[in-house]
């Protein structure tokens, strides 16, 4: 109970970061006592037992809101927990409170929430990084132990970038999606902040594993991934020289991870160049899927059912639909609405939709071909770190870009983890990238607990 009091103290004084959308002070304090109570009175604990946990306000908690950090779903109460919730909970862990993000969980820099932007605690004139920036923050600042977000294309590695702490997004299917307010359905996955290996694993240990209430969720069993981090194998990596050579990379962190791989090299590792010509494909083709997919699920929020509805009297009903889903959008979800119902339009379906679907089967067939010579491939996490709030809102393509190296691990379903090993010039951190193939994720967590304790 202690604990959890440390933890809504420090919340209550870094509330101006603006990670927090809802805290559940009293509630958390309840579980703490309730909790204590079962542990002194000789009942098994979990194990999570007291682990205090930030959910990202796209993963649905029984009688609590969830908006997706947008004004369509203000104020709506979910009734019924997320899988990955109810795993957790059953483990003994205690959820402090629901953490903002990018609306729909669509952006890099979290300045696209309906409740504000969040402030990267390192240097408060900087982003975060999104859309999972409050989850980062609240790792970050000590405002909780570990915290849950969601990956789409980065959305968890990059915020753990520019954060300075460890991002992790499972296997595509790993967890289960259900209670996960869906922005693309076949990228989408629940991933994980920490500031250690063993933190992630355990989290990834309890919440994993098949639900009958996500068909794409794996039968694969799970590993016990905390009980599994040592290991003293010579690990084959693979890198691509375009992607340390890309034009757009920041000059010191192209030479920190090519001096990580040189180093990796000495501690009797293999690491090789390997040919990768795809890497200027991956961000057209990810932007291509995602928003048609997002058009798809977000046809849902139309005012009738649930959410924001217009209140102007007597309209038709496809005027009802403009007017409620122009005020309850923000800016950027309408922008992807609009781009995924052009790509799917009659006319532009084969040229883009199409196209963009055999760039994704020629990207799984060339990782998968990397994966019978290699272990892992190493990337950096961004092409920069964590730059100044309002730098990049007027130009989306940019930001669109900046996503190079993340949104290749959702288009072809394998784990990627960054790991936060460098500190820039400047002052912030950025991280290493690794990569693994479907469902190796205890090889992933052995090589990054190495990584990190080097």
């Amino acid at each position: 109970m202690q604990v959890v009091e440390q933890y809504l103290q420090r919340i209550a004084g870094t509330r101006h970061l603006n990670a927090f959308i809802e805290v559940f002070g009293e509630e958390a304090l309840e579980r703490a006592k309730q909790l204590d109570a079962k542990r002194d009175d000789g009942e098994p604990t979990g194990k999570l037992h007291g682990v205090v946990v930030g959910l990202k306000d796209v993963i649905c908690f029984k009688d609590h809101h969830v908006s997706a950090s947008s004004d369509i779903l203000k104020n709506f109460t979910s009734i019924y927990s997320a899988t990955a919730v109810e795993r957790i909970l059953s483990e003994g862990a205690i959820i402090i409170g629901n953490l903002n993000c990018d609306e729909f969980a669509m952006g890099s820099t979290n300045e696209n929430s309906a409740y504000g932007k969040v402030l990267n605690a390192l240097d408060e004139t900087r982003v975060p990084g999104g859309s999972s920036g409050g989850s980062a923050v609240a790792v970050q600042a000590g405002l909780c132990m570990v915290s849950l977000g969601s990956d789409t294309g980065g959305s968890v590695r990059q915020p753990a970038d520019f954060c300075g702490i460890i991002g992790l997004k499972p296997t595509y299917g790993r967890v289960s999606r259900y209670g996960l307010i869906a922005y693309a359905s076949s990228f989408d996955q629940i991933g994980i902040f920490g500031t250690t290996v063993k933190d992630v694993a355990l989290m990834l240990e309890v919440m994993a594993g098949a639900d009958e209430f996500d068909s794409t969720a794996s039968l694969k069993e799970v590993s016990a991934y905390s009980k599994e981090l040592s290991s003293d194998k010579k690990y084959r990596f693979a890198y691509f020289k375009e992607a340390l050579e890309h034009p757009g990379i920041d000059p010191e962190i192209s030479k920190a991870i090519a001096g990580k791989i040189e180093e990796l090299k000495s501690w009797g590792h293999i690491a090789e160049k390997v040919d990768f010509d795809l890497l200027d494909y991956i961000v057209p083709a990810y932007y291509v899927l995602t928003t048609a997919e997002a058009s798809s699920n977000l046809s849902r929020y139309d005012g009738i059912k649930f959410g924001y509805r217009t209140d102007t009297p007597g309209l038709e009903l496809t005027e009802f639909y403009k007017q409620t889903r122009s005020a309850g959008f923000g800016k950027e979800v309408k922008r992807r609405i609009m781009l995924g119902t052009f790509v799917l339009s009659a006319g532009y379906y084969d040229a883009y939709f199409t196209r963009a679907q055999k760039v994704r089967k020629l990207l799984t067939d060339k990782i998968q071909l990397i994966f019978k010579d290699f272990e892992f491939i190493l990337l950096p996490t961004s092409p920069v770190t964590a730059f100044k709030a309002g730098e990049k809102m007027d130009d989306p393509i940019a930001m669109y870009l900046a996503d190079i190296y993340t949104v290749m691990a959702n288009l072809v379903g394998i784990p990627a983890i960054s790991l936060p090993l460098f500190k820039h010039s400047n002052g912030m951190p950025f991280g290493l990238q690794v990569m693994a193939n479907r469902f190796d994720e205890v090889s992933l967590l052995q090589v990054s607990n190495r990584l990190l304790q080097k």
